[in-house]
């Protein structure tokens, strides 16, 4: 799985976080998404999958 994000997309939002906390988090200066694992490891498969569908501006794409 690979994963990208479009900050210009994102609104800050936090699903992504409370979903994947281990993939995601937001910048301190103005709460957008910050990737911290493009790569993810298989146990977290399923959490980022349910932050993208959680995003509400769609700013998450995955790549199986």
């Amino acid at each position: 799985m690979r994963v990208s994000v479009d900050t210009e997309l994102c609104t800050g939002a936090g699903q992504c976080v409370l979903a994947a906390a281990d993939v995601f988090d937001q910048r301190d200066e103005d709460g957008l998404v910050l990737l911290l694992r493009p790569t993810p490891p298989a146990a977290d498969f399923d959490a980022v999958r349910q932050a993208a569908l959680l995003c509400p501006t769609r700013a998450i794409s995955v790549e199986e």
